[in-house]
This record gives structure tokens, sequence and C-alpha cells, in this order.
């Protein structure tokens, strides 16, 4: 993991959500499911954020603006610069033989990369909305439901599923698919364990998401409910 200050390439909309474009410098792209800290000129902390596009000599970020720091990040324009620190955590393993990618909402941000590095498998989205829905495009060939569809009706439990989205979807896919990797989201203040801002109880044992994940086993999961 390495810290650059990186130029921004291009903030492109991608339905209400806004694909930061950056330069790739001397960063390596790491492994899907994998995180990077992003810090925005005049913000105090940055905001962690899954790596969705690796292509040559440039990184892409998905973000919704949600917040003054993901506003921050979708504001800038081509030529500013942030500083940029990764990858960090663990991300998905890739020894799978029938991989099956579901998403939600925001979640869709590490499939594309992911899809990449995976030869494009089936995939599976769901979103709140129609226009949420036109973040897809980032995943050709998906299927897409849209609320009050469940992205959980078309999960195949024999899949080797791997999941990013809100906690009730994946506590609901955790439930279908045993065996899924499901990447989660936790407040984070640095992205490598100093600060504690991401500490959740797994195996009866508080660990840092950011160290220990962010993506988990199901089995961890169901851990979590069960000690809850």
């Amino acid at each position: 993991m390495r810290r650059q200050r990186l130029k921004t390439l291009a903030v492109e909309p991608v339905g209400p959500y806004s694909l930061v474009r950056v330069e790739r410098g001397g960063l390596e792209p790491g492994e899907p499911g994998q995180f990077f800290m992003l810090e925005a000129p005049g913000r105090p902390l940055p905001r962690p954020m899954s790596l969705c596009l690796a292509p040559p000599g440039e990184l892409g970020f998905l973000v919704d603006a949600i917040g003054p720091g993901t506003r921050a990040l979708a504001a800038l324009e081509p030529g500013d610069e942030l500083d940029v620190f990764g990858p960090l955590g663990n991300g998905y393993r890739l020894d799978v033989e029938r991989p099956l990618l579901v998403g939600g909402g925001i979640g869709l941000a590490p499939l594309p990369y992911l899809a990449e590095r995976l030869g494009h498998p089936p995939a599976v989205l769901g979103f709140r909305s129609d226009r949420h829905a036109e973040a897809a495009a980032l995943l050709p060939g998906a299927e897409v439901v849209v609320e009050p569809r469940l992205v959980t009706e078309l999960v195949d439990p024999g899949m080797d599923v791997l999941a990013c989205g809100p906690e009730p979807m994946l506590h609901a896919v955790a439930a279908l698919a045993p065996r899924a990797q499901l990447a989660w989201e936790a407040p984070m203040a640095c992205g490598y364990g100093a600060c504690y801002g991401c500490v959740v109880e797994i195996r009866g044992a508080l660990r840092r998401l950011c160290v220990d994940g962010p993506v988990l086993d199901a089995a961890d999961v169901t851990e979590r409910e069960a000690a809850a």
C-alpha cells in the first residue's frame, strides 16, 4: 500500500452516482474488494472507496454523494489533486468455480473490477429506483431488479456468491448462500487499523473491519447475528 497525490482525470455521472477517475500514478489496483482512502481538498478526513474500474493508467471510484466528504469528491474537476492511499483491507478470494456477483445500490461499486478479474461471470443487481438502476451500465449483461422486487429473488444458492450491498441484503444473502463472500461497509478514519472506528463483532471478538475485512465469509456474518 502507498499514499500518493494524484490528479483527477474526470468525474462522470452514472445515474445518481459519480464515477471519479484519477490517474494511477505508482499505485497498484490490488485485489477486487480492497479499498482506497480518498482525501478530497478541504476535507479533514478521507473516505474509504472500493475500486470500481482499473483501466490502464487509471483508478475509478463510484461515489454516492450523500455527505460533505463524498460531495467534495463528486465535485472534483479535471486536474484537481487528491491524496489516495491504498490498496487496503482484504478483498474477494478469486478461486471460485461458479461465481455469481450480487450487488445492491452503491454496492455495485467493486463489482465491475471483480467481473473483469473473473472473466465476466453472471451478475444480479438490485436498485431502489429506475434512475439508480442506470448504474447497471457499469456491469453489462447483469440481471437487474428495482424495488419492490428484491435482488435475492435472483440468487442461486448453488453458485459461489460474491456480494456487496446494504446490510439487510447481505444478511439475506448469507442466509441463502452460506459460503458467500460479503463486502461490508463501516465508518473509517484511517483505513489501516489505528483509529478503531470500524470495529465489528465477529465470532465473539471485536475485529477491525478495515484489517479483517471488508470482505467476510457468510459464516462470520451468521456468527455476528447469533451473538447480537
